[in-house]
């Protein structure tokens, strides 16, 4: 068939291409999701065997990988019946014999394959009986040209077209076809002085050696070229949502440190604070200083002082009068906000308010009248911030507190809030890698606490299993027994409610037992519960008044009760490392020496003996936030749904690190000098990214 353009080409169906057909191209559709010619030749090898090398059967052993043979197919066998039969034939070159074994796709074999005539087989060499053997050889006749030797691609196949003899030569057939195809073209959409000046493969030389590689190096540099085309896109997107806040979002300027900052700093600080926290508050003064909107990310592990950073900016906001707003996910951990806050922020003549759900309506009506005409400064709450009725007079500063716990669409009402637009600090204590920083979040400026405040001892991390059930509840007993409480916590198994309430209520009970009332007082939270019964449990623990709190995962991240020192992880194993840290970070809030108690099976997967090490080894969030993503991978890291890095077909974020940093550094590079993309040299580059986003409006760069 004739097709005009190159995009016209790439969009055809892969039922015309050459040995593909239409109930082919339908079952691939539906196992694979590729539809176009564009698909297949964007669904790239998973690995590659070497081909290059034919191998005498005398050379064979048991520690060979996939190996190549030459030589004369014999006659077959059937043995067996029905489920359990298998066909077997001799195969035989100059220097001995081997068997071939197939117990799948029999009748194909037989048609296709004539005994006495000379074929290369593939496949992986094993000894049975002193006879070595070959169990599903790709088989290929010598009179035929072969398809390919030398490097060759292996494709991701699912069992459904393995049974419809669809296989991984199958799609290498296809792709093959596709490249040689006289119509076959692919444009260079990147610009040539940036091809050049990364190094890069052109992108139809990269296509063509991904699935048909010349050799191992000319593999390689393909994979880079793809990767860093992948990740240059994703940063275009990422460098340009940043290069628009930075040049058409204007802040309001925030140039003086005034009274309101310098009496509570002087007067009311009762400690020292850490290096990292005064250069934080340092970084985020010169953005704030400069009359562009600020949009920021603070990272600080578990206790490393965030708050005490969110309360100076909100004054430093007052002093350049202006309001501020501190957003936090849950009424418990707003209200820990404000009872940490409101005395000192009202004792240096500041007025602050809390506004949640459960805030009564005439209570309501006065904060909403109060933060209007200004006279309220600093407004701490939960989602009921955004609601449309809450308005501010100057609204300067907006914090986020576990930014990850609100959307896109829910922080952006957060703006509306007065006529000017407000500068944004989002607040995690979720560690993330560098790798994720750059694309999750690649659009914030980021900030990071990476100091612990001067005292806090470290927490104590101790691997228990099953077997040392009882010397773990003699643990437990001599800590409440000496006035301190006690986190246990169950997992919450995905699609399991049932199978994780029994194992909560299990361990509920078995926790009675051995604490009865009313010596000890045990209580339970989950996830079923209403907001309210479960705020009601949480400040029973907060006050003392519950020494054993058992939970799913449900226990707040940010809550603090100093008096917890211990957090016992039941099937710690089942966990991801940056969950188990942050459970980890529950306690350790005091002054006490604090434990966390991670239990396990007495079999233990090899990901999960890793993720026990890594805890023993290290309190470093930052460094078990690395090896998580490298043990789980970028798709289970909260808030990459949402990021687009889902996309990926060949980058890594876990092993590519050195290709994401150069793609962002060439992004930056040529938005900076051409914001607009107006450029002629840009023009092909334009093009494809409002092809591949056409949600984002690139005029609005300008």
């Amino acid at each position: 068939m004739s097709i005009g353009s190159n995009y016209d080409f790439l969009a055809t169906s892969i039922e015309f291409l050459k040995g593909v057909g239409p109930a082919r191209a339908d079952l691939i559709k539906k196992e694979l999701g590729l539809s176009t010619f564009e698909d297949l030749l964007f669904y790239f090898p998973y690995r590659y065997v070497d081909r290059s090398k034919i191998f005498d059967i005398n050379e064979l052993d048991d520690d060979l990988p996939y190996i190549q043979l030459r030589g004369v197919l014999g006659d077959f066998e059937e043995i067996g019946k029905g489920k359990s039969s298998r066909l077997t034939a001799s195969f035989t070159d100059a220097t001995g014999a081997i068997e071939l074994v197939w117990f799948q796709g029999q009748k194909w074999i037989k048609e296709a394959c004539k005994p006495g005539q000379e074929y290369i087989v593939f496949g992986k060499p094993s000894s049975f009986k002193s006879m070595f053997n070959i169990v599903h050889p790709e088989i290929e006749a010598v009179t035929k040209e072969p398809s390919h030797l030398g490097l060759q691609p292996i494709y991701s196949i699912t069992e459904k077209l393995k049974t419809r003899n669809i296989t991984s030569k199958t799609i290498q057939q296809a792709i093959f076809n596709l490249i040689h195809h006289p119509q076959f073209n692919v444009e260079e959409f990147m610009p040539l002085s940036l091809v050049k000046s990364a190094k890069l493969l052109p992108r139809i030389s990269a296509l063509k050696q991904i699935h048909l590689p010349s050799s191992n190096n000319d593999r390689l540099q393909a994979e880079r070229r793809l990767k860093f085309e992948e990740l240059f896109v994703l940063q275009m997107r990422i460098v340009q949502l940043k290069l628009r806040n930075k040049t058409t979002l204007k802040g309001i300027a925030f140039t003086q440190v005034g009274k309101h900052f310098l009496d509570y700093y002087q007067n009311h600080l009762s400690f020292e604070l850490t290096n990292a926290q005064k250069r934080v508050i340092k970084e985020i003064r010169a953005d704030l200083y400069t009359g562009k909107q600020m949009n920021r990310l603070l990272q600080g592990d578990v206790g490393s002082g965030k708050s005490i950073v969110a309360l100076l900016l909100m004054l430093l906001a007052a002093d350049n009068g202006t309001q501020s707003s501190l957003m936090a996910p849950t009424e418990i951990l707003a209200f820990q906000h404000y009872e940490g806050m409101h005395e000192s922020i009202e004792a240096i003549g500041l007025k602050v308010a809390l506004l949640t759900g459960s805030t009564k309506t005439s209570a309501r009506k006065k904060i909403l009248e109060a933060l209007e005409n200004g006279e309220i400064d600093i407004l701490i709450g939960t989602h009921a911030l955004i609601e449309d009725r809450v308005k501010m007079k100057r609204q300067g500063l907006v914090i986020i507190d576990e930014q990850h716990r609100f959307g896109v669409a829910q922080r952006a009402k957060m703006w509306d809030k007065s006529k000017e637009v407000p500068h944004i600090l989002v607040m995690t204590a979720t560690p993330i890698p560098r790798t994720l920083a750059m694309t999750v979040y690649g659009d914030l400026d980021v900030s990071i606490i990476d100091e612990m405040p001067f005292g806090r001892k470290p927490i104590q991390t101790i691997h228990k299993n099953e077997a040392s059930r009882m010397e773990v509840f003699d643990f437990i007993k001599r800590e409440v027994d000496n006035g301190r409480q006690i986190y246990v916590v169950y997992p919450l198994i995905e699609d399991s409610e049932k199978l994780d309430y029994k194992n909560l209520m299990d361990g509920y009970e078995l926790i009675q037992t051995f604490f009865p009332r009313p010596k000890y007082q045990a209580e339970i939270i989950h996830g079923k519960m209403k907001p309210s019964e479960k705020d009601f449990v949480m400040n029973r623990f907060k006050k003392g008044e519950i020494q054993i709190l058992i939970s799913t995962t449900v226990i707040e991240v940010g809550i603090n009760v100093p008096n917890a020192s211990v957090m016992v992880i039941e099937n710690a194993e089942s966990f991801g490392l940056s969950q188990l840290h942050q459970l980890r970070g529950r306690v350790g809030r005091g002054s006490e020496q604090s434990y966390c108690v991670l239990m396990s099976g007495n079999k233990l997967t090899k990901n999960g003996r890793e993720r026990i090490k890594a805890m023993l080894s290290t309190t470093d969030g930052f460094k078990l936030a690395e090896l998580d993503l490298k043990l789980r991978g970028p798709g289970d890291i909260e808030g990459t749904q949402q990021s687009g890095i889902m996309e990926l077909k060949i980058a890594s974020l876990v092993d590519d690190e050195p290709i994401l940093k150069a793609a962002r550094y060439y992004a930056e590079a040529i938005l900076t000098a051409d914001r607009s993309l107006s450029n002629p040299e840009n023009e092909s580059l334009k093009k494809y990214l409002v092809k591949k986003s056409p949600k984002t409006d690139w005029s609005l760069i300008s």
